[in-house]
């Protein structure tokens, strides 16, 4: 990757040490021969782990302290680790120099993610985020893992908030970078959807001044932001913005769209799930990546875990898991689509509380009666924030049978379920991660079911 000699400069030592360094790892356990060992600081101080660090091959190592100086390994003093993890990401970018693509988004993020690594895979060397290594450790994280070979790299970027993009964006220095959409995760930080998309819009901060950015033609909060933005903006939609997709038929596990007069298909449910193949359309063709590439990574595309996935229940029941995170406009979208797939049985939901939401949590999860009609067989609800939706249906004269569960009474959430469910039957289950509603999907289907 580089030398010890060459990182030492960066924090202006001269180390005559001119072994190369074969990769970094924060986590002593995965430290293989010849690689830096950067001591980060979390549930316990990564200095104490220097000796396995060394007894597994570290050649090299950050270190913050002022005392307990390692013997038997190159150190490199620095006032602060994670800083200094973060300026070595962006050296070994700057070695490498791939098209650096940056991905955020209140949803979306790790579905656009895979969906553009996919299409640029079809016609350069393309490393991606994985899984969710999207924040101040885990982008540069990625980075610093990326094959040297790599053509474009394509990065993922979190934030809970303010100014928390504006650090990924300068260390990754982007040339491209994308806004799947605005929604209300982290609100309780950010205080309002405007402070959210003020947030988002830090991705621009290190975005290079002739670089490209993608953002939602439907979102009436970055008008304004957007004028500030001298780089080349492109809007998406469906059937609007400079990106315009028409929707042709949304099917359980594929939906079908046209796009400048060709058809493409996705292997996922759902129109916010053509909007982030859109971005993904956009960034490639920007790069240069022809219209069948196009189609074949879309097509191909192999998403993260736990995003919209669909599984099956030992006796057959089809199960939609969304379990990852939640807020209001995604919960939403995903109530709006699969209250319109097609099912030969009932149609469940099993609704968890959405985390984060700050004051207006009550009306946001009451707003939810918005997406849920005579075609919810049931709902089962989750948490103290879900009975104001259970209030709210029953307010509007709904006759949807409702469950209430705390959210300690999973298990038995989980032994109604089992006793409900007939092979015939769908059922959606949404929830924040906190709500632990993978534990049910777990409990529901046989792991070797997982599509």
């Amino acid at each position: 990757m580089f030398t010890i000699e060459e990182v030492a400069r960066l924090f202006g030592f001269e180390l005559a040490d001119s072994r190369l360094i074969t990769g970094v790892e924060f986590d002593s356990r995965k430290i293989k021969a010849g690689n830096l060992f950067i001591p980060l600081a979390g549930a316990r101080d990564g200095h104490t782990f220097i000796q396995q660090a060394i007894d597994n091959g570290a050649i090299a190592t950050l270190w913050s302290r002022q005392t307990e100086q390692p013997t038997g390994i190159a150190v490199i003093f620095v006032e602060d680790c994670l800083k200094a993890m973060q300026k070595i990401a962006t050296f070994y970018r700057t070695i490498c120099a791939p098209k650096v693509v940056a991905i955020t988004g209140s949803n979306g993020k790790t579905t656009t993610k895979d969906f553009t690594a996919s299409v640029l895979a079809q016609a350069f060397k393309t490393y991606k985020t994985q899984g969710n290594y999207n924040n101040e450790i885990g982008m540069p994280y990625t980075i610093l893992h990326m094959p040297k070979e790599t053509e474009v790299l394509v990065l993922e970027m979190g934030m809970d908030h303010a100014g928390d993009l504006t650090t990924l964006s300068m260390i990754a220095q982007p040339d491209v970078a994308a806004i799947t959409m605005i929604g209300e995760a982290h609100i309780e930080n950010l205080g309002s959807r405007e402070g959210i998309a003020q947030g988002k819009m830090e991705i621009t901060a290190g975005l290079a001044a002739s670089g490209h950015l993608f953002v939602p033609c439907d979102e009436p909060l970055l008008e304004s932001l957007l004028r500030s933005v001298s780089q080349s903006v492109t809007t998406f939609g469906i059937d609007a913005g400079n990106l315009s997709a028409h929707i042709i038929e949304e099917q359980a596990k594929q939906t079908t769209f046209s796009l400048n007069g060709q058809q493409y298909s996705i292997p996922l449910l759902g129109k916010y799930n053509v909007k982030n193949a859109l971005i993904a359309y956009g960034i490639g063709s920007l790069l240069g990546v022809n219209a069948e590439q196009i189609g074949r990574g879309l097509t191909n595309v192999k998403v993260t875990q736990n995003r919209t996935q669909w599984l099956e229940c030992a006796n057959g029941t089809r199960i939609l898991s969304d379990v990852y995170n939640a807020n209001p406009t995604a919960m939403g979208l995903v109530l709006d689509s699969f209250g319109k797939l097609p099912v030969q049985g009932r149609r469940f939901a099993v609704l968890a509380d959405m985390l984060e939401l700050g004051p207006q949590s009550s009306e946001m999860h009451a707003a939810m009666a918005n997406h849920i009609h005579e075609n919810y067989n049931g709902l089962f609800l989750v948490g103290e924030q879900m009975d104001y939706l259970a209030k709210e249906l029953t307010k509007r004269g709904s006759d949807i049978p409702l469950q209430l569960y705390d959210a300690t009474e999973l298990p038995a959430l989980i032994s109604d379920l089992q006793q409900l469910l007939q092979p015939a039957d769908m059922l959606l289950l949404k929830g924040s991660n906190g709500m632990k509603l993978a534990e049910v999907v777990a409990a529901l289907v046989p792991s070797s079911s997982n599509e």
